[in-house]
């Protein structure tokens, strides 16, 4: 019997995006999503791509003819709408500037328990590559392990 939890976990990540192609391509091509599915609904299209952790959840891309690039406001600096686990994350932050990706430099919390680094994705929406010791331990779906990594 399984407890009676109201909620288990996050579900879904939503991004907007005013060139849901290209935002596909970018995200597959650059982070190692995988697209999932693509369908119409209440007006425009969504995409629902992947990472290949086992219990990583849905980023869903959000056509709209909105171009507000999200990001939040913390103590009048800009913060990430998203932070994203990296293994390796030296190795992902040379991978993205290898790329022509535009990313800050790596940001070490603590006694190097956490680092961290921002990018912006194509719309302009800020996000956060992250690795710290306390990230979860899992498997991989079986549909990635033959794919490329970044």
């Amino acid at each position: 019997m399984s407890p009676d939890f109201a909620f288990t976990r996050i579900g879904y990540v939503y991004v907007p995006t005013t060139q849901l192609g290209a935002s596909i391509a970018w995200y597959t091509d650059n982070l190692a999503f995988k697209l999932i599915n693509k369908f119409q609904d209440r007006g425009s299209y969504i995409a629902v791509l992947q990472h290949p952790h086992l219990n990583a959840i849905s980023l869903l891309l959000i056509e709209t003819s909105d171009n507000h690039p999200l990001e939040i406001t913390r103590n009048g600096k800009p913060f990430p709408i998203m932070a994203m686990n990296c293994p390796d994350i030296e190795g992902t932050h040379r991978s993205l500037k290898d790329k022509g990706l535009e990313v800050e430099d790596i940001q070490t919390l603590g006694a190097g328990e956490a680092k961290y680094f921002y990018f912006r994705d194509n719309e302009g929406n800020l996000l956060e590559a992250a690795w710290s010791i306390w990230d979860p331990k899992d498997g991989f779906k079986e549909e990635f392990e033959q794919s490329v990594k970044i």
